[in-house]
């Protein structure tokens, strides 16, 4: 006697629910050549058909090193090293030129000010004017050429606590301007620019990787406001975003409990999220760049609070 059709629909119903539940995310790994030093709290920037890696923790401390991934040949090449040792600084380009801004000068983790060019050219670097407010673990942007650096953590008699501080420099008349600070102050939060506007997102409270946050906070330069849209599923800091086809990458970072291998995105054109295919392994205090569609990921922490990795792995979403 053949089963009841409602029966036989039922089945067929649960199990597309559930291939559509388990299915596996979007998106593949590879890895590429790794870096030739261990380290973490790294700064990480594409230029001129390299990517560079800037700074950060070694196993024996901080450092000034500068090395650059070449895409053409697949090795990697020492570059001049930064002025002094930083971690938990930023990297970012304008027209053509690297631009390091703020982090931490020392083992005792002092906030600094300082704001480095680079010319891939000459190999030099050149002392541009300081940001207005000194501060460590922040996260820089551009928008229109300009640089947003947002958020970190400043000295406040011998604590280290939040600044909302949100200051932009003109790399053409080298010059700061502050702006509205960020409605939640945080650091080890992480910055990406979408169509003309900045989404701050994640990051913790007073450096406590115990107590982090999902916030996700838009500021548009043009009407000078902050909005807030739908948060960052994963409460996460020391963390690192890229956009990648329409969509910010939030990967990475540390709680107490161990290191995250999330990889969610943010759509700021529907106000939501998906999770993709996560990270191999989980880090925190890592780099990113894309290049040719696809998200490089650099060094980073493999324990929460300290550890490093030379670790170099490629997303692809295809």
């Amino acid at each position: 006697m053949n089963p009841p059709r409602v029966f036989a629909f039922t089945v067929f119903l649960l199990s597309f629910m559930t291939v559509s539940v388990f299915a596996e995310p979007l998106g593949s790994w590879k890895k590429l050549p790794p870096a030739p030093s261990v380290r973490t709290e790294v700064a990480v920037a594409f230029l001129a058909g390299k990517i560079y890696l800037i700074g950060g923790f070694t196993p024996k401390g901080v450092t000034n090193k500068v090395e650059a991934f070449d895409l053409a040949t697949g090795t990697w090449q020492m570059q001049s090293p930064l002025p002094r040792p930083l971690h938990h600084t930023t990297a970012t380009v304008v027209n053509d030129k690297l631009y390091v801004i703020g982090g931490f000068g020392s083992a005792t983790w002092s906030p600094v000010n300082f704001n480095y060019m680079y010319d891939p050219e000459t190999h030099h670097w050149t002392v541009k004017a300081p940001m207005p407010t000194e501060r460590g673990a922040l996260s820089a942007t551009v928008i229109d050429d300009k640089i947003y650096a947002i958020g970190g953590a400043l000295r406040r008699v011998i604590q280290l606590v939040n600044t909302g501080a949100n200051e932009v420099y003109d790399p053409d008349t080298d010059q700061w301007q502050k702006l509205a600070p960020l409605p939640t102050p945080r650091d080890h939060l992480t910055l990406s620019s979408y169509q003309g506007k900045l989404y701050a997102i994640g990051g913790r409270v007073n450096v406590n990787y115990r107590n982090n946050l999902d916030a996700n906070e838009a500021y548009d330069p043009k009407s000078g406001a902050w909005t807030k849209f739908k948060p960052l599923p994963t409460a996460r800091s020391g963390i690192t975003s890229q956009v990648l086809n329409g969509k910010i990458h939030v990967l990475g970072g540390e709680s107490g409990e161990g290191t995250f291998r999330e990889n969610e995105a943010y759509d700021p054109s529907k106000d939501e999220w998906v999770s993709l295919k996560p990270m191999p392994e989980g880090r925190h205090g890592l780099g990113s760049a894309v290049v040719d569609g696809e998200l490089h990921l650099l060094t980073g922490g493999p324990k929460p609070g300290g550890g490093g990795s030379d670790a170099h792995w490629v997303y692809s979403p295809e």
